[in-house]
């Protein structure tokens, strides 16, 4: 598929993984223009709150708030009452809290909407497994069984039943995501790694390209963004990347 400039900037989510509104207004204003998605994390989100986030959609930014909620139904239906009320775009759940809680999640969302503040509903979707997971750490440590992609697919499908919008997998697992849960389950893939760029702590990575060429909606960058000497012109080429 042929994207335009502005269609492969709408893809792109930038992680604004930074410790304070401070240092993120520095990236935003190197960035300025460019249609992006902006990522608000924990780090960041819990150091600046809510009030960071409006002034993004007072910008006009798309915003996914990535606080990845794992509680009880019922805690987790307040939390999503009230980040749908923020305004974001897109907002993440665990899938391992199961169907119940994603569901309150939903119900949260629902009750947000019916107080007629105006508010637009936000995207839900889930995590899956993190793409820092390895297979040791999944069968080892977190004892689940089987391959990496089966526990992501099963999790992609109580996402589905539960009524979400999409998951959060790595960039390997979305072509069977979009065949066990329909092309138009979304799939969002941090783990997305430049040619070139250093991997990190991640474990199941893809370029930018491949990605897109794998049928994923929207990829999650930080480092090789935030982290760049020229950051505008690290966005750049990954736009560029994707249109050629």
């Amino acid at each position: 598929m042929q994207l335009t400039q502005d269609q492969a900037a709408g893809r792109i989510m930038v992680a604004l993984d930074y410790p304070d509104a401070a240092a993120a207004e520095k990236l935003l204003r190197e960035l300025a223009g460019i249609p992006c998605y902006m990522k608000v994390g924990m780090q960041l989100f819990y150091a600046a709150g809510p009030a960071f986030v409006a002034g993004l959609k007072e910008r006009g930014y798309h915003v996914f708030l990535d606080l990845k909620m794992h509680d009880i139904p019922n805690t987790v239906k307040g939390g999503a009452n009230s980040i749908t009320k923020l305004g974001v775009d897109m907002f993440n759940v665990h899938a391992a809290g199961g169907a119940s809680m994603m569901q309150a999640a939903l119900e949260g969302v629902d009750a947000a909407l019916s107080g007629g503040s105006g508010v637009v509903r936000p995207t839900v979707i889930a995590v899956t497994q993190l793409t820092s997971t390895s297979q040791a750490v999944l069968n080892d440590e977190i004892g689940i069984g089987g391959s990496i992609a089966d526990a992501v697919i099963r999790y992609a499908k109580l996402a589905k039943l539960a009524g979400l919008d999409g998951v959060v997998a790595s960039p390997q697992e979305v072509t069977a995501v979009k065949e066990a849960c329909g092309s138009r389950f979304k799939t969002i893939t941090p783990g997305i790694r430049p040619a070139g760029a250093e991997v990190g702590d991640q474990s199941r990575i893809m370029t930018p390209r491949q990605a897109i060429e794998q049928g994923t909606d929207f990829m999650v960058i930080g480092r090789p963004i935030t982290a760049a000497a020229n950051p505008r012109a690290a966005l750049e080429s990954i736009i560029e990347e994707l249109v050629v």
